[in-house]
Formats: C-alpha cells, structure tokens, sequence
C-alpha cells in the first residue's frame, strides 16, 4: 500500500471513529433495589443502560466516574472500566490527573488509570498549573503540607502548616515557624509576611489579620499594606473588586478599600462577567434565612428587585435563576429569557453540549436547545403486571418538599396509600410563610419479594442556623395481597421472647466486632419491642437513630442478623414469613 493510500485511509478510519462518537448525558431510572444510573443520546434513547450506582458527566478526555457496588471506577463512552470499580472516590480529572481514595488513602492516577503517586497521602487536591496540594502527618499526629508535580513526585516537600493552590506561578503557605510565605513553583520563598493569618491571595493581594480577634485588610505582595484593617471577613480581588464582610453584612471594594456597593446585603455573590446577585434575608432578625437576590452590576447598579431565591454563575451572558415556582435563564438585565426552558420547581438549568440539563427540585431532566423536553426521570416503578410504586410530588412551600409513594393494585389501596402519605411526611403546611426550617423527603423501593414490599422512607429536617440537620429513615413492610403493614413482633413465634434474643446477639456484635468500635460506650440497653426494622436478602436488619448509641457521624447504626442464626423464633407459619417465602 503505497503512503498517500495508507494516509487517507488512516483518515476515513478517524472519520469514522468521530461518526460513532456521541454525546453521552447521565439519566436515573427509579426501580427496585433503589435507583440506576445510566447515559442516554440527545434524543432522550439509553447508550449505556442504568446499571451503575451513581454516574457523573463524561469530561473532555471521553471518560466517566460511575459507580458498582459501592465502589467507584471510570468508564469510556464504550462502557469499558478504565479503571475498575475499587476505589472510596475519585474526583474528576484536572490537567490529566484525577485523585482517588481506597483503604490507604488519597493517590494520583493519569487517563489510563494508573497509580503514579509512590505512596498514599492523607490529602491530595486537584491539580492547578501543575501542582497539587499534598498532605501527611507527622509522629505528632500533625498535618504537613506541600506540592506534588504532575510525574506524582513531591516537588516541594511537606513542610508547611497549611497550603493553598497556585496562582499564576506563586502560592501562599504557612511556614512550620507560624508566619505566612508566597514562594514560586519550585518552593522558593518570595516574600514572607509576619501575621497571625494571611488569606484570600489573588490579582497580587493578600488579606491579612494582626490577631485572631482582629479584623481583616489587604496589603500587596511585597507586604506593603494597601487597606488597612476594617473588615470581618474578606474574599480574593477578582477584576480589581473583592467581596467583604462587616459584621456579617456584605459589600463590595475597590483595591483602594472604598465601597463600590455598601456593606448592607445578607449575602453577595459575583457572578461573573461583571455581575453580582445582592442578598437580603426576607426576616431582618433572622439573617441567616435563604436570601432573595436582586442582580446588580460591578457599579452596584439594581438591574431587578430581590425577587430570587439563587442564581448561578454566567456564562455567555446567560445565568440560570429560580424564584418561589419556576426555574429559567435570564440576561444579564436579570430578566427572564422567554424562548428557553421555565420549568416548576427550584434548582439549575445549563447548556451541556446540545441539550439544556435541568437539575430540578433534586430530579435531572434534559430539553433541546428549542426549549422541548428530551427526558425525565420516570414516576412508575412496576413491580409486575398486577401491583406498581407510583412516585407523587408534594411540594406545598418552598422548604418542604416531599416525593411520597403510591401503591397502585393492592388491597385496601386507599387506606394503604393514606398510611404511605402520613408516614412520608405529607401534612398541612402553609404556603406563603416562612418556615424554620427545610425538609426535604424521598423513598426507595428497598425490597420485594411475593408478596412483600419495602419502603425506605427518608427525610431530612434542617433546621435554620443549625449546625447541621436531622436525618429520618423509616421503612413500611406491606403485604401487596392484604394491604397489612407488618411490624417486628410479627415475624416471631406469639411466645418468643425476640426482644432478649436479639437483644443479646446484637450486644455480641458491639462487643467482640471491630467494625462497630464507634458505639458510645455502655449505651446500648437492647433493642425495644417496635425497634426500626427492615427485610432484606441478606436477613433481618436493626438500626437505631442518630444518637441512640453511637455519634452522629455514624448515621444510623444497623446490624444484619442472618435469618438462621434466629431460626427457632422465626414464625414461619405466619403471613409475615409466608410473605416472602
């Protein structure tokens, strides 16, 4: 084959290559066992069929993080694992690295998947201008920190007492003697800065305190100071503006220090490309209340009223907006774009390759670019010809959100459903107030068999201003042929003392297992008679409530008891057994 014949037909083998090649979006299916994720085509059609546990976007490179037993790989648009499913995380790609996490710690790969670190670390960030963050403790059990090279090296050794990702060629760190330092990509030391803190570098300043207690201003990189200190917080310049705060009120500065919009907003957020979305708390004594934002320019010019409750970052002169109802794109006048997407609920739309994604009230949809609807996540779950899991929406108030299931084809169905709504947290709850809190509600068909289904029912109340919210989980055992929600005690024997019996293995597993170390010592008492409960494969499960026995971290504490190993007790003439068997 001559050269000019080989080229070109290395070049219709290209051709051909990039034919095939499709834009690929994840897409969740709502099932038994729990939800999939999958990847569909621009028209809405699965590629790749919902088989993975989690599935996130494919990046440039043609790869994809996807999730399979809980353990995390990467996938092509073929669906073949890059890298197999066997780590805690991995984070996306950046500069040709990604970071993952298994039992050793944080380590680097490149695109073919290979380990190029030498060894774990306790921290590693994304890559920036071909650094990243790395950390490890010493024999004192103290963090140090320093740089890694793209080859995985470190570059510059963990010697610093805190670390931030570079900026044009310099970065700030801490030094392990207390002061402040901007050193170079080799780790030379430029200039260092004798303060009590040092932040926020960009655009050649820094923020500065004298003191933990003091107040925060800017000097320049040679340390001369440009602002003196006056302020609670303070963020990086970006364009020559930063974002500050004065007694948790926000403004916005010049690098001379003079306000260019007065501290006198809840929230400020920059937007990007010359635009900013001003906060105030609907409740002036209550300002850590969700803001409403008005959209202002860089001069502090109001485009809109503060009509709404988030907006995202702009890009091509279009932002993505909600307010109490509807979701849309806006201008960079802050109004509403009347040829894209409005859509019924709260969250973020943007352009991803040919279609817009709508991640909406916790659901993904995708439209083309004329606005028209490509898919949705499905609102039936059948379970077989006669009995399916109907997913309703309640949504009364912006904060309290609820998707509750419905059972269609059982016995009983009205009184069944009724019970499903009252469980899931469907109430009367006001519409134009203001609550104090959010709650946010979901369910997962957990198991069926025969006759038997399982319904997780989640929630999560967050109080406003709180540390951190209250997770719920409750599961319905439903007999589909009578419509009868079981409980614990009817899977035992009418004269088996079950609440002993478990009682005492489950104390056995504290005791002699080391996965359960996290119990608070000489707090678990037993189990009640209506201890939560679940059915599952694997056999009976019991948990108990943050906070019963172990620390809130540990989520709900759950123990798995084989149906064996309580064999004698088991009532196996009864309808809760004969359910399922």
């Amino acid at each position: 084959m001559s050269r000019r014949n080989f080229e070109q037909e290395n070049w219709i083998t290209l051709l051909l290559s990039l034919s095939r090649m499709v834009s690929l979006y994840p897409a969740k299916v709502k099932g038994i066992g729990g939800s999939k994720w999958g990847y569909i085509n621009e028209k809405g059609t699965y590629v790749l069929p919902p088989k993975y546990e989690m599935a996130r976007d494919f990046q440039e490179n043609g790869l994809a993080i996807v999730q399979l037993n809980n353990l995390t790989g990467i996938i092509n648009s073929d669906s073949y694992f890059i890298v197999n499913p066997k780590y805690d995380t991995i984070s996306p790609f950046s500069e040709g690295r990604a970071t993952v996490i298994d039992s050793e710690g944080f380590k680097i790969i490149d695109e073919s998947g290979k380990v190029i670190t030498p060894k774990a670390y306790s921290i590693i960030s994304d890559y920036q201008e071909g650094r990243a963050v790395a950390a490890n403790t010493n024999e004192q059990g103290e963090y140090l920190y320093g740089y890694l090279n793209r080859r995985g090296n470190e570059v510059i050794a963990l010697s610093y007492e805190s670390a931030n990702n570079f900026i044009n060629g310099k970065a700030l760190v801490k030094m392990k003697a207390g002061s402040f330092a901007l050193i170079d990509l080799t780790g030379k030391v430029l200039k260092s800065y004798p303060y009590e803190m040092v932040d926020d570098y960009g655009e050649g300043m820094l923020a500065f305190r004298k003191s933990n207690e003091g107040k925060w201003g800017y000097m320049d990189e040679s340390g001369k100071v440009m602002i003196e200190p006056k302020f609670t917080g303070t963020q990086s310049f970006i364009e020559g503006k930063a974002i500050v705060n004065v007694d948790n009120n926000y403004g916005l500065i010049d690098t001379q220090g003079n306000y260019i919009i007065k501290p006198n907003y809840n929230s400020l957020l920059y937007l990007g490309e010359n635009r900013f979305a001003l906060g105030k708390s609907p409740d002036s004594e209550n300002p850590y209340l969700f803001p409403k934002y008005a959209i202002a320019d860089s001069s502090g010019q109001l485009y809109t009223g503060f009509i709404y409750n988030g907006v995202s970052s702009y890009k091509d002169g279009i932002a993505s907006a909600y307010n109490d109802e509807n979701t849309f794109f806006i201008d960079k006048h802050g109004q509403r774009i009347a040829h894209l997407p409005n859509v019924s609920g709260s969250g973020s739309l943007t352009f991803d390759k040919s279609l817009i994604k709508g991640d909406i009230d916790l659901h993904i949809l995708y439209f083309d670019k004329n606005g028209k609807l490509v898919w949705k996540q499905n609102t039936v779950i059948p379970l077989n010809d006669q009995y399916s899991v109907i997913e309703n929406k309640f949504k009364p108030n912006k904060d309290y959100m609820v998707y509750y299931p419905q059972v269609q084809g059982v016995k009983n169905q009205a009184n069944v459903n009724q019970a499903l709504k009252d469980l899931s947290g469907v109430k009367t709850i006001p519409e134009n107030t203001q609550l104090e809190s959010s709650y946010i509600g979901d369910f997962n068909v957990h198991f069926y068999k025969n006759n038997l289904l399982v319904l997780e029912l989640n929630g999560y109340d967050y109080p406003f201003g709180a540390a951190h919210g209250m997770p719920i989980r409750k599961y319905a055992h439903l007999n589909l042929k009578s419509g009868e929600f079981f409980k614990l005690k009817d899977l035992f024997h009418p004269k088996a003392d079950y609440v002993k019996v478990i009682s005492d293995i489950i104390g056995e597993k504290i005791k002699n297992d080391d996965q359960y170390s996290y119990v608070f010592p000489d707090t678990y008492k037993g189990i009640k008679a209506n201890q939560p409960f679940f059915i599952s494969e694997e056999g009976l499960n019991l948990y108990f409530e943050p906070y019963d026995i172990a620390p809130y971290a540990a989520g709900f504490p759950t123990f798995t008891i084989p149906f064996e190993e309580i064999n004698s007790i088991l009532n196996k003439d009864g309808v809760f057994w004969c359910s399922f068997h």
